[in-house]
């Protein structure tokens, strides 16, 4: 029996006044895959991932994410629904340490307190999936561009996120970094069961 795709998007259009930015754009991401957006300027990546992310509306098609209609019209509530976006500007804290970062929003506390060891401990451990040994007690500023990309993947996960769209992570990096965060994703211990689809 064939395995319901994580993300399947059939037939789906957008037009801006005059201008069609998709035009019966289909696409599927099954659970552990990693799919790149590939296409010159003006191909429609972007507005697609702005439907995907809850900031526009389609017009027509047909989006499913884990086997249900995909509906959403705010960003968190995409995220609400397992589907994180990291952007090219890093959306974490750089004063704040690996742990804050990762467990921001979501903080454990322990008699009203906030539980440092269980936070640190939830940070390692979601960073462990990128094979990251890090000292979680260190300002996320103390990190190169590829290590906060992974951290940010890292808080995604977090949040029960079941697909990451990544908004072109390679434009801040170098060449070795972006070898090195691609070389992560690759691997299928990373992963998982969890979906990528990549704006390069």
């Amino acid at each position: 029996m064939k395995e319901t795709p994580l993300l399947s998007i059939e037939n789906l259009h957008k037009r801006f006044g005059g201008t069609i930015a998709l035009n019966g754009a289909s696409l599927q991401v099954g659970a552990g895959e990693v799919h790149a957006l590939i296409g010159q300027n003006g191909a429609g990546k972007s507005t697609l991932i702005k439907i995907l992310t809850g900031y526009i509306g389609k017009d027509e098609g047909d989006v499913h994410f884990a086997g249900k209609p995909f509906e959403v019209n705010a960003p968190k509530a995409a995220q609400n629904a397992g589907n994180s976006t990291i952007y090219q500007e890093i959306n974490l804290v750089p004063s704040l340490t690996v742990t804050e970062n990762i467990c921001l929003g979501r903080e454990m506390r322990r008699y009203g307190a906030l539980d440092w060891p269980a936070m640190h401990k939830e940070a390692e451990r979601l960073l462990a999936r990128f094979s990251m040994k890090v000292d979680v007690r260190r300002q996320l500023s103390d990190f190169s561009t590829a290590s906060q990309q992974m951290i940010a993947i890292a808080r995604a996960i977090g949040f029960s996120a079941q697909l990451v769209i990544m908004d072109e992570p390679t434009s801040s990096l170098d060449e070795r970094e972006a070898a090195v965060l691609f070389d992560v994703i690759r691997k299928p211990q990373s992963r998982g069961r969890l979906g990528y689809l990549c704006e390069p």
